[in-house]
This record gives C-alpha cells, sequence and structure tokens, in this order.
C-alpha cells in the first residue's frame, strides 16, 4: 500500500511515460522540490554534511546545482 504522497506512475508506453513525466515536473514546479534527488533525501536524513551538499552543487553549473545550494 501506498500512502497519502505517493503516487505509482505506469510508464509502459510513450504516451504515459510522457505524462508521467509532465506530473513530475507540474509537482516540482508548483512545489519547488525535486523528486528522488539524492542528495537533498541525503542530507535531509543526516547521512551528509552541508559542505558535502556544498561540494556537489559545485559540479553542476546549472539549476540542478542552485537547488542544491537553496537546500543548504
Amino acid at each position: 500500500m501506498l500512502g497519502r504522497g505517493f503516487t505509482w506512475l505506469d510508464t509502459g508506453t510513450f504516451s504515459s511515460l510522457l505524462e508521467a513525466g509532465q506530473f513530475v515536473e507540474t509537482i516540482e514546479n508548483r512545489q519547488g522540490v525535486k523528486i528522488a534527488c539524492l542528495e537533498d533525501i541525503s542530507y535531509n536524513k543526516g547521512w551528509i554534511t552541508k559542505e558535502q551538499v556544498y561540494k556537489m552543487a559545485q559540479m553542476y553549473k546549472n539549476s540542478y546545482g542552485k537547488y542544491l545550494l537553496e537546500l543548504i
């Protein structure tokens, strides 16, 4: 059973894969969070430090790197 806040996305066809991508994009844009961002999850669980997130953010010269900087 998936609890509240979880969504099962079937991606077995081209159209369902496109729909899933659009769903993820909509959620990320509206909520301002990245879905399944491993750095975000690891930092919030205490598995990596602020300094480690900062180093990872420096590797990305795009909006993803900016998102990681905003985490810390």
